[in-house]
Formats: structure tokens, C-alpha cells, sequence
């Protein structure tokens, strides 16, 4: 089976996922689940859910117990969007291909869209204790670590630098740290929670974690790239946001050429940390490839 039909029928498997996992649209308050699932169930590459059930079954894991967790992971990564759009952030009309929670919903809603999703994920999450074949210290361990990466150690606090820092030249020290949290963090978190909830070692889950940091870095830099290159009908977003916004990018920093061989090196470094894993995973490789030379 080609790359593509895997990466197909992954995708499904995790859209079913959501839907399963999606609350009721029910109560005086139903337009916020409505405004939920418009965000959640907008595309998407489903990047860290499929990751995570990767590095699930790359360490044996089987079962349902992965399921609440792939929900959560993308239900905190499309809350992160969600408040990226808003006006007081990158203030975009779109995304995905299709226009805004804002600017459906209006600006209320969708703070409180971001809101909903945030703690929806960590109450998805926590159902997995409910489940049978749920090991309490390895299910522990996993919310624990989703809840750090999309914290201020995490997610967050790299959200916040790169709010800081910009309108104004930064240096790369900045910048690394900007994308080592606010992009990385996720991908780390999705990769050690598969490999975590699978049963691995320590030493297992922080290899997993450091080819996630290098993935997530060198897909940042390609999202910089694209920001010049690409256009708003194949990404399904505005271009040139970056410069709107007066950010420091790689692009801007090391220039188009030197950030795609920064992009090269960091990925064949990923890819070799897998195979230092001794595991035999060809789509779990090439999905890694795949990500850091898209066109969108």
C-alpha cells in the first residue's frame, strides 16, 4: 500500500475518533459544542494524533486506551489555532480553507471555543481512566505529560514569547526557543504519550521526544518557508502573515536557502534517531519526511 493510502486511512481513523469523542450538541449552551466541533472538524493534516497512534504501535501498544488521548492532543492543538486567529493574535479570516471560528461565531465565542476545547481535551483524557484496559501509573504518566507540553513550559509559554517578541528583530537563541515550544512541544508530547501508554522505557520515550523536537522544528521552518513561497488556495490560510505581523522567521533570519537545509539536516537527524530505535516502521519514516517537505 502506497504512502498516501496509509496516510489516508490513518486520517479516517482519527476523524472517527473525534466524532466519537465530540460532546453533545445539547442545553442552553449548545452554540459553544456547535462552535467545537465547526473547529475541530475543520481538516487538517491530523499530524499529532497520528503520531501519537504511530509511536503507540511502534512500541506494541494495542487497544482502545490511545483513542481519548488522540482526541485530546488535536482538541488542544485546534484551541491553539482557534486563539491564534483571533484578533488580538494573528487576527486571520481563515484557516483550513475555510473561514475562522471568530469570524463565524463572533470574537466572544470563540475565546470561549478555545476555552471549551482546552478543557473538553483534558476531560476526554481522563475518561481513559474509566476504560478496563487502563493502567493507572502509565495513563498518569501520559495526562501528565499532555498537560506540561500544552502548558507554560510547553506550548503556552513559547505562544508567549513569540507574542512578546514581536515587531522587533530577535536573535536565534529567541527563535529556537519560540519553535522548540510553541511547535515542538505537541509533537513531543504525541510521540511520548504513545510511546509511554505502549509500555516503553525511559530511555525509549526520551529518544521519542528528541525526534519529535528536531520533526517539530524543521516543520516549523518549513511553515516559514511556505509563508513566502506557498499560496492562501493551497495552504488554506493567508500567506505572508509573518511579515504582516512583523515576525522574525528563519526565512528572515537565515534566508530561504540556508532554512531549507537547516530543514534537510534536522530531519535525516530525526530520521536516524528512529532507526536507532531498532524498530522497523517505513510509514512512521516516511511520514516524518512527508511533513517537512509538504507544499502545504
Amino acid at each position: 500500500m502506497s504512502f498516501n493510502s496509509e496516510y489516508k486511512n490513518r486520517t479516517e481513523y482519527v476523524e472517527s475518533v473525534l466524532k466519537k469523542y465530540l460532546p453533545e450538541k445539547e442545553g442552553l449552551q449548545k452554540v459553544i459544542m456547535e462552535a467545537m466541533e465547526y473547529s475541530l472538524m475543520a481538516g487538517g493534516k491530523r499530524l499529532r494524533p497520528i503520531l501519537m497512534l504511530e509511536s503507540y504501535r511502534l512500541f506494541g501498544g494495542e487497544g482502545m486506551i490511545i483513542e481519548p488521548f488522540m482526541a485530546a492532543i488535536e482538541m488542544i492543538h485546534t484551541y491553539s489555532l482557534v486563539h491564534d486567529d483571533l484578533p488580538a493574535m494573528d487576527n486571520d479570516d481563515y484557516r483550513r480553507g475555510r473561514k475562522t471560528t471568530h469570524v463565524v461565531y463572533g470574537e466572544d465565542m470563540g475565546i470561549l471555543a478555545g476555552d471549551a476545547l482546552l478543557n473538553y481535551a483534558f476531560e476526554t483524557a481522563c475518561s481513559a481512566f474509566d476504560m478496563d484496559e487502563a493502567d493507572p501509573r502509565r495513563t498518569g504518566r501520559a495526562l501528565q505529560i499532555l498537560a506540561k507540553k500544552a502548558g507554560i513550559y510547553g506550548m503556552i509559554g513559547g505562544q508567549v514569547v513569540d507574542v512578546k517578541e514581536s515587531g522587533h528583530q530577535i536573535g536565534g537563541d529567541v527563535l529556537d526557543f519560540i519553535y522548540r515550544l510553541k511547535t515542538g512541544a505537541l509533537i513531543e508530547s504525541s510521540v511520548m504519550i504513545g510511546a509511554v501508554l505502549a509500555g516503553a522505557s525511559e530511555s525509549e520515550v526520551h529518544t521519542m521526544e528528541q525526534i519529535a523536537a528536531k520533526t517539530g522544528m524543521a516543520f516549523q521552518i518549513q511553515d516559514d518557508i511556505l509563508d513566502v513561497t506557498g499560496s492562501a488556495e493551497v495552504l488554506g490560510k493567508p500567506v505572508h502573515s509573518d511579515e504582516k505581523n512583523e515576525k522574525t522567521t528563519y526565512v528572515t533570519w537565515k534566508g530561504i536557502e540556508e532554512s531549507g537545509q537547516e530543514v534537510a539536516r534536522l530531519t535525516d537527524e530525526a530520521v536516524a534517531g528512529l532507526k536507532s530505535l531498532g524498530k522497523n516502521d517505513k510509514f512512521l519514516e516516511e511520514l516524518l519526511r512527508w511533513l517537512v517537505y509538504r507544499e502545504k
